[in-house]
């Protein structure tokens, strides 16, 4: 059974930093790529951040551009988020989803498997 675990969310103060982890089991990361997703209470999902397993090129969404880094760990099936310099409207569930292999990273629909999420809340 394909599965995908998110950790390493948590309460953070505005500046700080945490990184997330993505599990993935029941099939081998390297034949495609991940996203990280994450969707605010009320708001719609938002892509995150897409890593390409074959070369790890990442690709990210402009409201995290400069602050966190996508990468993966082949032989752990692991891909992170490494998040710094959080701020309050970073505040939301993060997910992490199996590239179906489309053209598009940056739509939900661009994805087949997901991850349950884990919450990241930003402040004081």
């Amino acid at each position: 059974q394909v599965q995908l675990m998110e950790s390493g969310g948590g309460l953070v103060q505005p500046g700080g930093s945490l990184r997330l982890t993505c599990l993935a089991s029941g099939w081998t990361f390297n034949t495609a790529g991940s996203g990280w997703f994450r969707q605010a209470s009320g708001k719609e999902r938002e892509f995150v951040a897409f890593i390409n397993w074959h070369d790890g090129s990442p690709y990210y969404g402009d409201s995290v551009k400069g602050r966190f880094t996508i990468s993966r760990d082949n032989a752990k099936n692991t891909v992170y988020l490494q998040m710094n310099n959080l701020k309050p409207e970073d505040t939301a569930v993060y997910y992490c989803a199996r590239w179906a292999g489309d053209s598009t990273v940056v739509y939900d629909t661009d994805y087949d498997v997901w991850g349950q999420g884990t919450e990241v809340t930003v402040s004081t």
